[in-house]
């Protein structure tokens, strides 16, 4: 399950990151947005590739990849204030991108509740 959430937050990163040229065409904030999502996410992959059972990793990535889903949701909805106050277009690569993102979310829901959050050492009694 860990290589699912790493596989999603990598190839996330890798979409946003190639859409941030774009989205500062339309202004420094989206393209920051998109950027600051794509190192984010990248970041996360590295981490939960040399730490799969880091409860800290597991839980950023489902919080960043909610965050994804909610700011898409309101993207399409309403705009985002503040950073793309227009109303997106639902594209089939953002869809294709959510669906996937929901696939990591999923999973990494799935792992936070099997991790310990307070591993103790062998040999010591709860």
């Amino acid at each position: 399950m860990p290589t699912v959430v790493i596989l999603v937050c990598a190839a996330s990163a890798g979409i946003h990151a190639a859409l941030a040229p774009e989205h500062f065409g339309e202004g420094f904030a989206a393209g920051a947005g998109f950027t600051l999502a794509a190192a984010a996410l990248a970041v996360i992959a590295v981490v939960l590739s040399t730490r799969p059972g880091s409860v800290l990793g597991t839980g950023s990535a489902a919080l960043v990849l909610a965050g994804l889903l909610a700011s898409y949701a309101m993207a399409v909805t309403t705009g985002v204030p503040a950073v793309h106050p227009e109303v997106e277009p639902v594209s089939g690569l953002a869809l294709a991108t959510k669906a996937i993102e929901v696939v990591g979310l999923v999973a990494a829901m799935s792992l936070l509740r099997r991790l310990d959050p307070f591993p103790q050492p062998k040999g010591v009694l709860r």
